[in-house]
């Protein structure tokens, strides 16, 4: 069965529940309201009936009373103490019966051939001076017609609003499904089609199923985007690789052909095989720096000192590679982050001046509002505005030969930008061709940083 077929069903079957319900109450309100004026009624002429029955003479016949003062289609019973009844009237069309009225109950009913009969008593002190019981017995005809008519009423009303009711869900049940089903096609395009289909009109609106249909759009954009990016990574990644192999195999060649003979020609292939080697063993290794960061393994938050890391960063670097790099600025900046993760940082992008600028470096580092903010100067080459927006790309080079001398794989500064992502540190970059280029970060000073990482 169809979810809008259930629908239907369902909904409909609640609404006639809930109509039946309430024309019950309804239905059972009016007979008790129906009752109770009865009740009064035959109340006010019991009392009437006591009233002339007091002032009845020793002379005068009591059926005489008794029958003014009898109900329409009822009777009136006179019992004794003894519970027997001693005289009686009632109406022709009325049939005797039996009823009793309960302990701390107002009156008694009951039926007869569907109609219903109501019964009070009252006391009264009979002519020969002993105390009998008064019974008033009245069949309620109209009553019952009235209940009967109401009974038709309330079935025929419950009939004719079945059809809008069946009408108005068919209708609401279109409204709310129908984003359902261009989200269900959508998906099964997308299944089978291998495509990234989005819903038509899914920005009109403003419910739940409206929403709905703006974020799987946006689910679709995304995984799109994503898609695009990996066969572009996949797409690099092996041109990247492909390069450093075909200069291994093609050296190796050489070295087959005239290496055992020509020692020059070999030690130019043996120094080719490990300056491609390494490169491409750097390549792999930023691979999976990337595919790692990815994982989003959780920091370990803690306080650091940022002038003792700029310092102790700044030396290994210093010896690593002999060259000159100088920090300026505050020495007492403390924030709360990982460590680990911001040394990596700062290590890509010194990495990065330090291969494209033979001069100096200045590391610069201030308190800056809410954060602290190190920059990064080089003296090199400078890169051009039109390119600084895709620094941060996966295998991207400003210089594709000056990248290949100095060995740079286009990874280092994709994997800066998801580190700096993941301790919530922004960089901003500013460069003048033939001045130099300067990074600088902004870290943040809050010590809440990033706590779902923690968690």
């Amino acid at each position: 069965m169809k979810l809008r077929t259930k629908i239907h069903l369902y909904t409909t079957l609640l609404m006639l529940v809930l109509l039946v319900i309430m024309n019950s109450g309804v239905y059972l309100l009016y007979e008790q309201l129906a009752i109770n004026t009865e009740y009064k009624q035959l109340k006010s002429d019991s009392e009437e009936f006591l009233t002339a029955f007091n002032n009845l003479s020793d002379v005068t016949d009591p059926s005489i009373v008794l029958r003014a003062y009898m109900p329409t289609n009822g009777a009136i019973r006179v019992l004794n103490e003894s519970g027997n009844e001693i005289f009686s009237v009632e109406a022709l069309s009325f049939e005797a019966i039996q009823l009793e009225v309960g302990k701390n109950e107002e009156y008694a009913m009951n039926e007869v051939d569907g109609l219903p009969i109501i019964m009070i008593e009252t006391p009264a002190i009979w002519k020969d001076s002993n105390i009998v019981t008064i019974q008033l017995i009245q069949r309620l005809d109209d009553v019952a017609k009235n209940l009967d008519l109401l009974k038709l009423i309330l079935i025929a009303v419950t009939a004719l609003v079945t059809i809008p009711l069946l009408l108005s869900n068919m209708g609401l049940s279109r409204i709310i499904l129908k984003p359902l089903e261009r989200l269900s096609e959508a998906m099964k395009k997308n299944a089978t089609s291998g495509t990234y289909e989005k819903i038509d009109e899914a920005d009109v609106g403003k419910d739940e199923l409206a929403e709905i249909g703006r974020t799987f759009n946006g689910m679709m954009e995304a995984l799109e985007t994503n898609y695009r990016k990996q066969e572009q990574f996949v797409s690099n990644a092996s041109h990247e690789l492909k390069t450093p192999l075909t200069v291994i195999e093609s050296y190796a060649k050489l070295l087959l052909r005239r290496g055992f003979t020509n020692e020059k020609v070999a030690t130019e292939a043996l120094e080719a095989i490990v300056n491609e080697s390494s490169r491409m063993n750097e390549l792999i290794v930023q691979m999976l720096e990337l595919a790692k960061n990815k994982e989003r393994t959780s920091l370990s938050i803690h306080k650091v000192n940022l002038a003792q890391l700029l310092d102790d960063t700044l030396s290994q670097m210093q010896q690593a590679y002999n060259r000159s790099f100088e920090l300026k600025g505050e020495t007492q900046l403390y924030t709360y982050t990982d460590e680990q993760k911001l040394k990596q940082l700062l290590f890509i992008l010194l990495d990065n001046a330090r291969k494209y600028s033979d001069d100096k470096i200045i590391v610069t580092a201030t308190k800056l509002g809410e954060s602290i903010s190190i920059t990064i100067q080089d003296f090199g080459e400078g890169i051009p505005k039109d390119q600084i927006s895709h620094l941060f790309d996966r295998f991207y080079r400003v210089n594709k030969d000056r990248n290949r001398k100095t060995g740079g794989t286009g990874l280092g500064l994709a994997i800066a930008k998801e580190l700096a992502e993941r301790l919530k540190i922004k960089i901003n970059v500013a460069s003048e061709i033939g001045v130099g280029s300067s990074f600088t970060l902004l870290v943040p000073i809050q010590k809440d940083l990033s706590e779902e990482d923690n968690q």
